[in-house]
């Protein structure tokens, strides 16, 4: 969804622009080795959009004769994190999750399936939903597999570190989800999906076409045009950190529709039935600040529907 007249006001809406912490932290397409940050280039990127209030915010971070401090940067965006786990133990997100999660599994074990089902939560950062769900949820019962995967060392570090903390019967890897190492049944995310812009997102979803993969849900911000001035007013009211209170706007600013996310899916995950869940609140025209992209191998589609029960009426259609 495009903004024109808003982003003309606030440049810091612009769905064009990345969001600071994609371009403060880079790695190695291919060994995920950690690479230098020049804090110019940084600066440069979003001097080209206007973006007076991105500039302030990266013009204070920390620099070693121009290059990004690691250390603080890894500080820095541990406290993001740390802020957006906040905002999703508020949002419930954990039961959202599950509410689609739950009838997914059921499903595919209805249809025979009676192997340990691997579940990967992609860019699971500090592990909140992963984290959640072994918390909650009887895994030996379900017969699940919980695992987290990012690209941040210093993410999946905290997140084995609260993991151990927590005891919890779950694990955090640093790697691609979507690398032949690694390998999953259901697919997930929180807030990840509108990073990947142009063909970079059918790209992405082109990557659970797999065998061994049987669904994916990816949970994003649902755009509508009041979305980046609720955001606005929520972020600056609850984050205290000038990158996450800049990223999380730019984030409901950049979220993709369920048009465009479902016709992506379509076509580049041709094997899966695609649809959106959760889209409004209680049956009504009001969205939810949360939609799901949902996919699932066809001959499950009848069953999800059926085991969602009272909730079936959240899942929009599947094709």
């Amino acid at each position: 969804m495009e903004y024109p007249l808003a982003v003309s006001i606030f440049p810091s809406w612009n769905p064009a622009q990345p969001e600071i912490t994609d371009l403060i932290v880079q790695h190695d397409a291919d060994t995920l080795q950690r690479l230098p940050v020049s804090k110019q280039s940084v600066v440069d990127a979003f001097s080209r959009f206007g973006n007076r209030k991105a500039l302030r915010a990266v013009r204070a971070l920390p620099e070693n004769d121009g290059w990004l401090d690691e250390r603080e940067i890894d500080a820095l965006l541990l406290t993001v994190h740390w802020e957006m786990q906040r905002l999703a133990e508020e949002f419930y997100h954990g039961h959202r999750v599950w509410e689609v999660l739950k009838p997914l599994i059921a499903a595919v074990r209805n249809a025979g399936h009676r192997e340990t089902l691997r579940i990967v939560d992609v860019g699971c950062g500090i592990g909140y939903t992963t984290r959640w769900l072994a918390a909650r949820v009887p895994l030996a019962e379900h017969n699940i597999e919980l695992i987290g995967i990012d690209l941040n060392s210093t993410l999946i570090s905290e997140a084995n570190r609260l993991a151990a903390a927590e005891r919890l019967a779950c694990q955090f890897v640093h790697g691609d989800a979507y690398s032949r190492e690694h390998s999953s049944h259901v697919f997930l995310s929180t807030g990840v999906i509108h990073h990947f812009r142009g063909d970079a997102l059918p790209e992405f979803l082109r990557q659970h076409e797999r065998p061994e993969t049987m669904a994916f849900l990816h949970f994003d911000f649902q755009p509508w045009f009041l979305a980046p001035l609720g955001s606005l007013f929520f972020h600056n009211l609850r984050m205290r950190t000038a990158i996450a209170r800049h990223d999380g706007v730019l984030s409901a600013a950049r979220a993709y529709d369920a048009k465009t996310l479902v016709g992506a899916a379509r076509t580049a995950a041709p094997g899966f039935a695609s649809g959106i869940y959760g889209a409004k609140i209680w049956g009504t025209p009001a969205p939810r600040v949360f939609h799901t992209l949902t996919g699932v191998r066809r001959e499950f589609a009848p069953e999800f529907r059926r085991q969602l029960g009272q909730h079936a009426g959240r899942l929009g259609e599947l094709l």
